[in-house]
């Protein structure tokens, strides 16, 4: 796989908590700043269908508290917002998150502006990254969705991504930056979307600000903490990993796209956000550790290989392997599907 350099140059210095500092006065001609990530350009499909045929009753009662709530937003702090992003459900549906995201992270409705015109940004150096990334990402919009609509979603994200880049021009777009930018224009639209997006990209402890540097160094710097945390919670797994040398790029996409890049469910996907949005930036990479551990059984029986061992671990929710009859099945009707219509 080809990218980026990821030696540490001159103004990509990160800390812990991913405060990456401006990086003026630098000649970034040499550098290529879409960073190409192993199969990013072609996202899983989302499942925007949700079939709730039975509801919690701890989850309706949290619905019902989440709309006296919202009449009456401003009595609500910031700690109470969280809470409901945190616990059991999240914040449940869309139309609870379109007004609780901005809160989470300190939107005001004063920045809540109209987005320039297209063909304002068409003159922007990133500009044709963005589209082909854009056009690459149809995947990532409901099914189903008339022509007339998905071109103007289109046109939206272009935008997004292009008036953040361009407020802030030391930040670089990043090949996935896109996966991040659909999800909050999906759920907040295109006003909203822009600030809540800016606060993610830049200031102290904007969590997709290291992905935003001149190379990786940065990034994959904070994503080799999941190795400490995999060593506390199983040495054997541990060990395994070190002596496949697998590293840590089979992570690289869900980290930089929050995992927007990798799930197929819609709802998983935002569900995640909910957390993510009110969590310490370093957050997904405990939830990267987690999914490792819970792979821990499958890494364990694979071959000690570099290559298999990536394989195994970028998918993030693998097949399940057949019964010995559907293997049966499968030989002597190759064209039969005995496992349609079950439950992936």
């Amino acid at each position: 796989m080809e990218s980026n350099s990821t030696d540490t140059e001159t103004g990509d210095k990160c800390d812990i908590n991913g405060d990456c500092s401006p990086t003026p006065h630098k000649d970034t001609a040499s550098f290529n700043h879409s960073k190409n990530i192993d199969d990013i350009s072609t996202p899983s499909e989302l499942k925007f269908d949700e079939d709730f045929e039975f509801e919690d009753p701890d989850v309706t009662e949290k619905r019902n508290e989440l709309e006296r709530c919202l009449k009456n937003p401003d009595l609500i702090n910031l700690e109470q917002w969280q809470n409901f992003a945190k616990s059991k459900a999240g914040l449940i549906a869309d139309e609870y998150r379109r007004q609780i995201w901005p809160l989470l992270v300190g939107v005001t409705i004063e920045e809540m502006t109209d987005p320039p015109s297209l063909d304002d940004l068409s003159k922007h150096s990133e500009y044709h990254q963005v589209v082909m990334d854009v056009n690459r990402s149809l995947k990532r919009f409901p099914p189903g969705i008339p022509y007339e609509q998905r071109v103007a979603l289109q046109d939206q994200l272009t935008v997004l991504i292009l008036r953040v880049i361009m407020k802030y021009p030391h930040l670089k777009y990043y090949q996935g930056y896109h996966d991040v930018a659909i999800t909050l224009l999906l759920v907040c639209g295109d006003k909203a979307s822009f600030p809540l997006l800016c606060r993610l990209s830049y200031g102290p402890g904007a969590p997709l600000a290291p992905f935003m540097q001149t190379t990786l160094q940065p990034t994959q710097h904070l994503l080799n903490y999941m190795f400490p945390v995999i060593r506390r919670a199983d040495d054997r797994l541990a060990d395994c990993l070190d002596k496949a040398g697998v590293g840590t790029m089979f992570a690289l996409p869900w980290y930089l796209t929050w995992f927007g890049h990798s799930l197929n469910r819609y709802a998983d996907v935002v569900r995640l956000y909910d957390y993510f949005l009110c969590a310490p930036p370093l957050f997904p990479v405990y939830v990267t550790a987690a999914l490792v551990l819970h792979r821990a059984p499958a890494v364990l029986q694979c071959d000690c290989d570099m290559a298999m061992m990536h394989c195994l671990l970028s998918r993030v929710s693998p097949p399940p392997a057949p019964s010995p009859l559907t293997r049966r099945h499968k030989l002597n009707s190759p064209k039969s599907l005995p496992w349609q219509g079950g439950k992936n």
